[in-house]
């Protein structure tokens, strides 16, 4: 049923109720539409663009011819029950893309500089909204491994978009769609990529216990080729034609907090998201709220073993990333069990806190050793080191947001972002011990507090921003460092 809650996180609420966050509107305005260059030094730079035979190559490459190839059947998720994909799905014959794309060379520089390129969409986006946790992520970026970039976006027409961007970050041909209603995140490998959305599915007849019925919805992994075509979609909640969203054991996302983010270990993604429980309470059923953790394999199968079927409950802010040193998928969520900032399945302290409403998960950032994790109490940004379990060292970079977001910048450092009025602040940190490099630099971007931050293998980092219109995206690009 639904439960009211207090605004954030660290909730008050009846033990087994679920709540839902209740987030301030960030009101942003977007400013001019141009490149725009700045360095850490606060100086205007001169534009730093692909090489234009780069990025030539790379779009002829594009329209190289294409080959048709059947794809793999998926089979069914057992986890607790047998899954059911879109008939769609491994039937569907598929292009890919056998000319490789130019590698992008973006130019290091001794200080960050950072690049805002607008991106035409030709086609509507959803706008922010409120910005709460509960609504429509608008855009997501991945970064390929040729450097260049998978943008998704939320369309106001059912559709979930996918379009690729060049090594100047301008879209490449012509953008595909999935049925879709929200958006969580997009990643890239070499043949294509994975996006993670929702679709609409069925509550069933339950009854609820109490409360408001809203609607019952499922995830999905969707696997694109370098062509951004369907190669297959599997779901990673559990609802089938038998088991709905108002059937006991029902994993599903209904109208609490759904956010995901996914990992890529070389062969398998991982998606961790807020999801929906529903457990049986005599002749009704409750509804409760948790994580989640599902590893699809290459072919569209869940690899079980290395999956969960929740994990932190009551959760948000859930953050995952894999770990090439220790072979492993390392996830982090902010909880109000025991208030805190916690690895799952089992367990595990990382930082202690209050419910006070003001606890807010960020980022997870590989360390030099260990993991870095940002988040937020009382308006106040923490950077909290560890390797499994309790933090070993606490940053307080002394920056006020509730919404912090962190990725891996080059081999040495990381970078900070968040909300600043009408734009976003970027800071470069020391990966092995969370100190500040050089001048903090403002982007005339606009922030949201959920979208995440993507790291390149030339050392730069993109953000995804709105843009000047109802029909483009700003490109927040911050250029390697050497």
């Amino acid at each position: 049923m639904r439960t009211p809650s207090t605004s954030g996180g660290g909730r008050r609420l009846p033990s087994w109720r679920l709540w839902t966050l209740g987030l301030s509107a960030v009101v942003l305005a977007v400013t001019g539409t141009t490149v725009a260059l700045q360095s850490a030094s606060g100086q205007p730079v001169s534009a730093q663009t692909t090489a234009a035979a780069t990025d030539t190559a790379a779009k002829s490459a594009d329209q190289a011819t294409t080959k048709t190839a059947a794809t793999t059947p998926a089979a069914s998720e057992s986890t607790t029950a047998t899954t059911q994909k879109a008939a769609t799905t491994a039937k569907a014959a598929t292009t890919t893309t056998t000319a490789a794309a130019a590698t992008c060379t973006r130019k290091a520089t001794k200080t960050a500089t950072t690049k805002v390129t607008t991106v035409k969409l030709g086609v509507k986006v959803k706008g922010y909204g409120t910005e709460g946790d509960t609504e429509a992520l608008p855009m997501a970026i991945a970064s390929a491994p040729n450097g260049r970039s998978w943008l998704a976006w939320v369309g106001t027409n059912g559709k979930v978009y996918l379009g690729r961007l060049g090594c100047d970050d301008k879209l490449i041909g012509k953008p595909t769609s999935f049925a879709g209603i929200d958006l969580q995140d997009v990643a890239a490998d070499k043949t294509g990529g994975v996006l993670l959305i929702t679709k609409k599915g069925s509550c069933g007849s339950g009854p609820l216990c109490g409360g408001t019925s809203s609607p019952c919805n499922t995830m999905h992994m969707i696997r694109f080729n370098n062509s951004g075509k369907l190669v297959w979609d599997q779901q990673v909640t559990n609802l089938t034609s038998t088991r709905k969203g108002y059937t006991n054991g029902a994993r599903f996302v209904w109208w609490y907090q759904h956010h995901g983010r996914l990992a890529y270990d070389g062969k398998n993604y991982a998606a961790y998201f807020g999801t929906a429980i529903t457990v049986k309470n005599g002749s009704c059923v409750d509804i409760h709220e948790g994580d989640r953790l599902q590893v699809v394999n290459s072919a569209g199968n869940i690899v079980k073993a290395k999956s969960f079927d929740f994990g932190c409950s009551h959760a948000w802010t859930s953050r995952v990333i894999y770990d090439p040193a220790k072979k492993k998928f390392v996830a982090v969520c902010a909880t109000d069990n025991e208030c805190r900032i916690a690895q799952p399945n089992p367990y595990r302290t990382v930082a202690a806190s209050v419910c006070d409403g003001t606890l807010f998960g960020g980022d997870l950032v590989l360390a030099k050793t260990g993991y870095w994790e940002a988040w937020t109490q009382g308006n106040a940004v923490r950077l909290s080191r560890f390797t499994t379990g309790k933090a070993n060292k606490t940053v307080k970079p002394g920056v006020a947001t509730e919404h912090p977001h962190m990725v891996k910048y080059g081999a040495n450092r990381m970078v900070l972002s968040w909300g600043s009025g009408a734009k976003t602040k970027f800071r470069i940190l020391n990966r092995s011990t969370g100190a500040t490099i050089g001048a903090t630099l403002t982007v005339a971007v606009k922030d949201h507090n959920y979208t995440a931050l993507k790291e390149y293998k030339d050392g730069s980092v993109a953000y995804p921003a709105a843009g000047g219109t109802t029909t483009s995206i700003k490109i927040a690009r911050v250029m390697p460092m050497a």
